[in-house]
């Protein structure tokens, strides 16, 4: 019995030892996306071509292009709020726009300039 107790106790280390290494494994993965968006964030800002998009989205650095409006760019971000924002504004030039979302759904869109920051809050 004593030596049954000894295995599963030496499988629960080994066990624990995988688990911790995949976690480590899973943080530094994250960790080098989030570098690799950030740098392709600096990149796109230093030609002053893109928009950023701060929030619950899947592509946070869309590129600007002439008539580029909010629902656009909010599109092509692919917001993952499990449900529509309570908050959008968009920071032009160091200045806050205020966005309310309901008009935005009613189709009442706005048009984005290069540089823009655009935060979306659920």
């Amino acid at each position: 019995m004593k030596h049954l107790c000894a295995w599963v106790l030496l499988l629960a280390l080994v066990a624990s030892g995988c688990m911790s290494k995949s976690k480590a494994n899973a943080k530094a993965r994250a960790a080098f996306l989030a570098g690799q968006q950030r740098a392709m964030v600096q990149m796109h800002d230093v030609q002053g071509t893109s928009v950023r998009i701060v929030g619950n989205v899947k592509n946070p650095v869309i590129i600007w292009t002439e008539n580029l409006t909010l629902a656009e760019a909010m599109i092509s971000a692919e917001y993952q709020g499990g449900r529509d924002p309570r908050e959008i504004i968009i920071v032009r030039e160091g200045q806050p726009i205020r966005v309310d979302p309901r008009q935005l759904l009613r189709g009442q869109d706005v048009p984005l300039q290069p540089a823009d920051m655009v935060e979306i809050r659920p």
